[in-house]
């Protein structure tokens, strides 16, 4: 499965209604919740702020929501898009400003699964991979060799501390753990200490 590696947006307009699509990075319900939040505060004037999600491996947790629009017209067009796309630890979030002209089940449908269709155009994915996380504390003098290793392997600070030594986490691909542990601790002259 992929991932976004950022948000995207792409806005559609159908009889003078705007939708506007925004896909997410989110992998759990309380990201969700923060997302649906923010999105009504950025958009209080909007009609309905509908959303659709897919989190886990696999893509195996769902949420949508109707928000007001007629019971199977927004949230689950936009969800079965998703479904189909392959990606998951995903939602993307419809705003409509209504534009005075009825669209009816069957427009409303195609308006929200479309909306959604063309967010997904616009999003950059990546592959899904597992990754690990693990701290190691190094001398000073180590440092530059360290970050250097961690960028070759894929890794992401996850936190830095330094006093008489400098702590790292780090969040690594799965399959380059023991390659950047190994190098670490070949850069340190095995005076790193793992933990």
């Amino acid at each position: 499965m992929r991932v976004p590696k950022s948000k995207a947006s792409a806005e559609i307009e159908i009889k003078k209604s705007r939708f506007i699509a925004t896909a997410h990075p989110c992998s759990s319900a309380e990201e969700l919740k923060a997302i649906i939040a923010e999105t009504k505060a950025e958009h209080p004037n909007a009609t309905h702020v509908v959303h659709a999600a897919v989190m886990g491996n696999g893509g195996s947790t769902y949420s949508m929501s109707d928000a007001k629009e007629p019971k199977g017209t927004a949230g689950r067009p936009m969800l079965e898009v998703l479904k189909g796309s392959g990606i998951t630890d995903i939602a993307v979030t419809v705003v409509r400003y209504f534009g005075g002209t009825l669209l009816g089940t069957g427009g409303l449908v195609k308006a929200y699964g479309g909306a959604c269709k063309a967010v997904l155009e616009e999003l950059e994915t990546e592959e899904k991979t597992e990754r690990a996380a693990f701290s190691v504390t190094v001398a000073h003098r180590f440092y530059s060799p360290v970050k250097r290793a961690a960028e070759a392997h894929g890794a992401s600070v996850l936190s830095e501390e330094a006093s008489e030594s400098v702590s790292f986490t780090f969040s690594v691909p799965a399959e380059e753990l023991e390659g950047l542990k190994n190098e670490i601790s070949d850069k340190c002259a095995g005076t790193a200490v793992f933990a």
